[in-house]
């Protein structure tokens, strides 16, 4: 038994599906009427699978021990953009989602720039860009709802035999970017950087160039998440992805990322939105106010980032214990 414990302990991955499985468990015993129907859990994977989606490009960039504040105004501008040139210019719907993907990308270009050539730090950089984001979404819609074609709607409302189509683009790209971070140079440098950055560079690692790489794909996987979101409403709007920066920061920690950077899997990302989306499914079926949905976020986010630093104390300790032995 203790053994099997130590290895939940310090399997992040393991221990995250555990949590994922008892809150899931308790809400079965409380809402057993409302909560374990399959329309519902199809529901709660559709309505946390956007958040996941922008959660894997939070993680490059937390790994590599930066911050990225402004994903939740780049899926409100990158769908806000994506849904004018359809509605205002009659673009076609795969023009318009590249050219919003394209957008949320220059926005994390323009965070690489202030952070790799004006030296800025990550939280400044990124809070900046939260506001500058989030008012070419305001200019752009002049505050309107901007409704889109059906052909748009349908890719964030239909579905792939019982399953929402937003839930297979999630697991898509959670494969994608899971093999990238595992398999390949890019992105075994990318851990490389946020374990020891002096290291990295001494090994030749190009520091500015990853760091330019994962604020981009942030941005463009924020768009990607907005996107998807937007078709999923049938509009539009500027104020899209307002405070969803927290949601995707916290399920990024809550998947076992370390605040301190060089750990974290998409997995475990896409398993914290999970958590997050089941924590607020339940909170609506409980009905209790949503204005504890924030309260219960901001608290996740601290015991999870408390537990990140007792579980690096703990492993600290017990390799000098094995050193000494």
């Amino acid at each position: 038994m203790k053994i099997s414990l130590k290895r939940i302990f310090r399997s992040e991955t393991t221990g995250i599906f555990l949590i994922l499985f008892l809150i899931c468990l308790v809400l079965m015993v409380v809402c057993r009427e409302t909560f374990p129907t399959s329309d519902n859990l199809l529901s709660v994977a559709r309505q946390f699978s956007y958040i996941a989606i922008a959660a894997i490009g939070e993680l490059m960039v937390i790994i590599t021990n930066g911050i990225d504040l402004s994903v939740g105004s780049i899926m409100g501008f990158g769908s806000v953009l994506a849904g004018f040139l359809m509605h205002e210019w009659a673009f076609q719907v795969p023009v318009a989602i590249i050219i919003g993907l394209i957008g949320g990308g220059m926005i994390g270009a323009l965070n690489a720039f202030f952070i790799t050539k004006l030296n800025l730090p990550p939280f400044i950089a990124t809070l900046g860009t939260l506001s500058i984001a989030r008012g070419l979404a305001y200019a752009i819609t002049k505050g309107y709802t901007v409704p889109c074609p059906d052909a748009f709607a349908a890719i964030g409302q239909g579905y792939l035999g019982p399953i929402p189509l937003p839930v297979i683009y999630m697991v898509i790209m959670g494969v994608s970017f899971a093999v990238f971070l595992s398999r390949t140079v890019v992105g075994r440098r990318i851990y490389a950087l946020g374990g020891n950055e002096e290291a990295a560079e001494v090994s030749g690692i190009n520091i500015k160039r990853i760091k330019c790489l994962v604020y981009i794909l942030s941005g463009v996987l924020a768009a990607a998440g907005g996107i998807i979101c937007a078709a999923r409403l049938g509009v539009a709007q500027s104020t899209l992805g307002l405070g969803y920066e927290l949601d995707v920061i916290a399920a990024v920690y809550i998947g076992g990322a370390s605040a301190n950077g060089g750990s974290g899997t998409v997995l475990g990302a896409i398993t914290g939105a999970a958590i997050m989306g089941v924590i607020r499914n339940g909170l609506v079926l409980l009905d209790v106010s949503p204005y504890w949905v924030q309260f219960a976020i901001g608290t996740i986010i601290v015991i999870a980032v408390a537990i990140d630093q007792f579980r690096a104390k703990y492993n600290q300790k017990r390799q000098l214990r094995e050193v000494k032995a």
